[in-house]
């Protein structure tokens, strides 16, 4: 799955310099992720950077981008170049 962040974000900015795929992005009223961009940090880090540093616990994982460790690995290689 990718992650989303939700109506409680705050803005405070965190969690966007943490991704590692650049998937956090400033939205109109609150920061958002591009789901295609989104690992939840596989192939980076052990756990999503974002989820650990957000100080208002709103980044879920997004029911509507269901992806398992493995898709999220492809994803990450495509991503990096590591595949094609």
């Amino acid at each position: 799955m990718a992650l989303l962040i939700t109506d409680d974000c705050i803005n405070c900015a965190v969690c966007e310099p943490e991704c590692p795929n650049e998937a956090i992005y400033e939205g109109e009223e609150i920061y958002e992720i591009d789901v295609n961009l989104c690992t939840e940090c596989v192939g980076h880090y052990d756990e999503p950077q974002c989820v650990m540093i957000c100080p208002v616990d709103c980044i879920p994982k997004d029911p509507d981008h269901e992806e398992n460790a493995d898709e999220l690995m492809q994803k990450y290689k495509k991503l990096t170049g590591k595949i094609s």
